[in-house]
């Protein structure tokens, strides 16, 4: 495969699919790709079109390339995938030409985060959430910051000291036992 003749670079094509490999894995490397984030890249990258190549088209293809038992495939079994996919997306051309557009997709791309939910900044939302606004107990659930105490301020801890609530010689068994001594 003749990678540097068109118009991507393979190191550009190899970064995309690094970027892409590790998206959503804290654990992933970089090396292989899970089959998720492989048409996730068919998406992002616009190699699904939605009539010449579609989702399944792309998932039939990871099964094809990667090992039997595998759940991940490496780069080179990802340019085979491309190869296959390339014929299918770009019709009526060759089969290294139809590669160098595919390539052209992909290169230097990285995951999109569509969808991602923002935080809501509603007025509501404020209200809610200024506890200067707070009264009787509840004012005692944050501290003069307004940041909350957390379990502190919210429910009454049992003293598990193992001594009676109206004890007055709390803490004083040890230096008793060391008298008799």
């Amino acid at each position: 495969m003749a990678e540097g003749s068109g118009s991507a670079s393979g190191a550009e094509v190899e970064s995309a699919f690094r970027k892409f490999a590790v998206h959503g894995d804290t654990k992933a490397t970089g090396k292989e790709m899970n089959g998720k984030n492989f048409v996730k890249l068919c998406k992002d990258c616009k190699v699904i079109d939605g009539k010449n190549v579609t989702s399944t088209d792309v998932d039939i293809v990871f099964s094809k390339v990667k090992a039997k038992t595998a759940r991940v495939i490496t780069f080179e079994q990802f340019t085979q995938a491309m190869a296959e996919l390339a014929p299918k997306r770009f019709k009526g051309k060759g089969q290294e030409e139809a590669l160098q557009q595919l390539y052209g997709l992909i290169a230097g791309k990285e995951p999109a985060n569509v969808g991602v939910t923002k935080v809501a900044k509603a007025a509501a939302v404020d209200r809610l959430t200024d506890s200067s606004k707070f009264t009787g107990s509840h004012k005692e659930r944050f501290d003069e910051s307004g940041k909350g105490k957390g379990k502190v301020g919210r429910e009454d801890i049992p003293d598990t000291s193992g001594y009676v609530s109206a004890y007055k010689g709390q803490g004083t068994y040890d230096s008793k036992v060391k008298e008799q001594e």
